[in-house]
């Protein structure tokens, strides 16, 4: 662990961020900003390692703000920064090229096909390229128009997931920043971090459906797509006790499975869409759960995706990146690639839950 995140501090120290892989054609475009939470995972042991990685978080966030100064109007973009008012700023998925991505070259091109304009080819290049910096690549989550993959608008659109993490991010440079006795500093980040946790409960949270959702800042208004990204306010602890309580009986009532959680309520032929759950969204929504002292419901979830991974593993003698979580009979598919075997998110979240259980079910 420590030397992934040695290498990781090192791509960011040299680049400014993490690119998308480490390949040059991944230099227009970061992996989302997880870097600080790998750290943080590090510093459970010794609470010095936030100090020794620190000008790294923070080079790490000043990429992910940079840009910001020269914006004039409100919900107007540049580069992952979009103004939201004065002086106040949210972020978005975004990538710096314009052309179809290198890796998928010929599936960006044949989408574009019948676009009528340059510029709309050109924007929905920048859009795939979003989707791709976010990891859900792809899913309905990205579309402007139902059952629409060339639609997909990433680009424009604040993501509640991002913005959870940029607040962690914030939060954790304050206590970086306390462990070195730099008062001055650590208030700095202190307010960044209260600042962006109002902006994410006033932009994400939707009353009338009870949930957190996307923000399109482009018609200044809330998607209508309901995602596992709902619970990373519950993972940061971001969401009031009424809010937890909400997302929660959403979760139980549509996104929960017999093997787990749907990543969304849609079946579009996407990876990142129904019938698939992804062992890193588990992850997110027990430890949200559990964090407002859902207990039953987490560990509920918890042996579903356990019996589903052993299931599966049984059939095949594989771990798998993804599984069909809907019918547990069939194995997941769809995107734009096979299913993929292994996955370190897999093997770990496996390891990860089978040890709660065994602790929840021991007390």
């Amino acid at each position: 662990a420590r030397n992934m995140v040695d290498n990781f501090a090192y791509l960011i120290d040299t680049l400014g961020f993490i690119p998308n892989g480490t390949r040059n054609y991944y230099l227009s475009r970061s992996q989302p900003p997880f870097f600080t939470l790998m750290v943080t995972a590090l510093a459970r042991k010794d609470s010095m390692v936030l100090a020794e990685y620190l000008p790294m978080i923070e080079k790490e966030y000043d990429f992910w703000m940079a840009g910001k100064d020269v914006i004039e109007k409100p919900f107007e973009a540049n580069k992952y920064v979009v103004k939201i008012g004065d002086d106040s700023f949210l972020n978005r998925y975004w990538d710096s090229s314009v052309t179809p991505r290198p890796e998928s070259y010929k599936e960006d091109y044949h989408l574009a096909d019948d676009l009528a304009t340059q510029k709309e080819k050109t924007d929905l290049y920048v859009n795939l390229r979003a989707g791709a910096t976010s990891g859900w690549d792809f899913s309905s989550r990205w579309y402007a128009e139902e059952d629409s993959f060339e639609s997909t608008n990433t680009a424009n659109i604040l993501a509640v997931d991002l913005n959870c993490l940029l607040y962690f991010m914030e939060n954790q440079i304050a206590k970086g920043y306390s462990l070195k006795g730099d008062k001055q500093a650590e208030s700095l980040y202190r307010e960044k971090a209260l600042k962006r946790k109002k902006l994410i409960q006033e932009t994400f949270w939707v009353e009338e459906e009870q949930f957190f959702m996307d923000f399109e800042f482009i018609t200044k208004r809330n998607t209508d797509e309901f995602t596992l990204a709902a619970t990373y306010p519950l993972f940061f602890n971001i969401a009031t006790k009424e809010q937890a309580e909400a997302v929660k009986e959403k979760l139980i009532a549509e996104f929960l499975k017999d093997g787990g959680l749907l990543t969304t309520l849609k079946n579009t032929g996407q990876q990142w869409d129904a019938p698939n759950g992804w062992a890193p969204l588990q992850w997110m929504a027990v430890h949200g759960l559990l964090n407002y002292g859902y207990k039953e419901e987490a560990l509920d979830i918890m042996k579903r995706w356990l019996a589903i991974n052993e299931r599966v593993y049984e059939n095949t003698g594989k771990m798998m990146e993804k599984y069909n979580v809907e019918d547990i009979s069939l194995l997941s598919g769809g995107g734009e690639y096979e299913t993929q075997d292994g996955f370190g998110w897999t093997n770990g979240v496996a390891l990860g839950f089978k040890a709660m259980v065994d602790q929840m079910e021991g007390q």
